[in-house]
């Protein structure tokens, strides 16, 4: 869809122009993020509809964070269990501050790491609009500011949170390019703004920051933990079945192909996955120099081309367990787990 075709449909009244795409459309339209794009995408959010997002770490699945209804819908287009919090998008330390309760140590944090690819569990703050619903019933919320430009852009004019969790069914590949939403959910989404390839590749990184309690690593993401223990001291583990915050379950982040990992080459009814110089020349490789940045931003766009090879099995070569290596091996270790 151009810009002026976008303009076309910014004439028709909103209700009859959703109603009206539903209808027609398969697949929700990819639309280019900027003014005209984020004008549309802003109307459907107002209306209560999903949309795709683009974020510097992977595509979410935005919807209004106040609106019980809509971020039901979220929960109902993944498949994604109530009791799985979501991460609410804001755009500015002030918004923040008005959704969570922000100690010192938070806002050390944010100052180190906002806008970017970090959430923080904080206390949800009285008159907050982030609704409990997104907050799986928890007294607490996650909440991010990205750094990617649609995504603050989008978030400055909406003046308020959103709801965003990977927008991709639950336990399934994040997607990482616009493509990859609308092929995965299709016309369960309104509109998917295209924001090119996210640059991180893999999810935020999610530290809870509670009163009465250490820092604790919920999930390890795009900013490593030795970044985060410079600024807050060591991280805790989370307490072991708890779900506080998004990508915590067991098994997560899976191709429909089976993964066997720490593999030195592909079997039968394998392909292979590899790491650094060692990996075959035929091979698929996350990084042939070793370089962990670009492994992470290439582990879910490989593992989804490999998926659609129709191979049973993803044999995956070792990553070494430093510094970004830690969230690339909690993503492989969770798609490996029995489904």
């Amino acid at each position: 869809m151009g810009t002026a075709e976008i303009k076309c449909v910014l004439g028709i009244p909103s209700g009859i122009r959703l109603a009206r795409r539903r209808r027609l459309m398969s697949a929700p339209p990819i639309i280019a993020g900027n003014a005209a794009g984020i004008a549309l995408a802003l109307s459907a959010l107002r209306q209560g509809a999903v949309i795709g997002m683009p974020t510097e770490t992977v595509y979410g699945l935005a919807a209004d964070a106040s609106d019980p209804k809509a971020v039901a819908l979220i929960y109902a287009i993944k498949a994604r269990p109530s009791f799985n919090p979501l991460i609410s998008h804001v755009a500015s330390i002030e918004m923040a501050r008005r959704e969570g309760i922000m100690d010192q140590r938070a806002e050390a944090l944010a100052e180190a790491f906002w806008p970017g690819p970090l959430t923080l569990v904080l206390p949800a703050a009285p008159g907050g609009r982030t609704c409990e619903l997104a907050r799986a019933g928890l007294p607490t919320l996650a909440l991010r500011i990205p750094s990617h430009p649609i995504a603050l852009a989008l978030l400055s004019q909406m003046d308020g949170p959103l709801a965003a969790p990977s927008a991709n069914p639950s336990g399934r590949l994040s997607p990482t390019q616009a493509g990859d939403v609308a092929s995965e959910l299709g016309n369960k989404v309104e509109v998917v703004l295209d924001g090119g390839a996210c640059r991180a590749g893999i999810e935020s990184t999610i530290v809870s920051i509670l009163p009465g309690s250490a820092p604790a690593l919920l999930r390890p993401g795009a900013i490593a933990r030795e970044d985060i223990e410079a600024i807050l001291g060591p991280l805790e583990e989370p307490e072991a079945h708890a779900i506080s915050a998004p990508g915590q379950l067991q098994s997560h982040y899976a191709p429909r192909a089976r993964l066997r990992l720490n593999a030195t080459q592909a079997g039968p009814d394998e392909v292979l996955l590899g790491f650094g110089l060692g990996a075959p020349a035929t091979a698929e490789n996350l990084s042939a120099s070793g370089d962990l940045t670009e492994a992470a931003a290439n582990l879910y766009r490989l593992l989804r081309a490999l998926d659609a090879s129709g191979a049973a099995t993803i044999a995956v070569m070792e990553v070494p367990s430093s510094g970004l290596g830690e969230a690339i091996n909690d993503r492989l270790q969770r798609a490996a787990a029995p489904r």
